[in-house]
């Protein structure tokens, strides 16, 4: 997939557990687990939003753009 989400990286810079963050945001741990290991189709907003809030940062802090072409 094209985009990476980095969810691991800004629980590191902000020293949070995985566990801390699925008790903040409301979403169960092997959805987060889902989301660390670039398996999700898809994120809804609202989780995005919330993750955000939790981890204090910005979306594109948590997502990033890779190209599939090879150039």
């Amino acid at each position: 997939m094209a985009i990476i989400i980095n969810i691991d990286v800004m629980l590191a810079k902000r020293k949070m557990s995985v566990t801390e963050l699925s008790e903040k945001v409301g979403i169960t741990m092997a959805n987060l687990s889902i989301l660390k290991n670039g398996k999700a189709k898809a994120i809804r907003l609202s989780t995005l939003d919330a993750i955000c809030k939790a981890l204090d940062c910005q979306p594109g802090d948590l997502l990033e753009y890779e190209s599939d072409e090879k150039t």
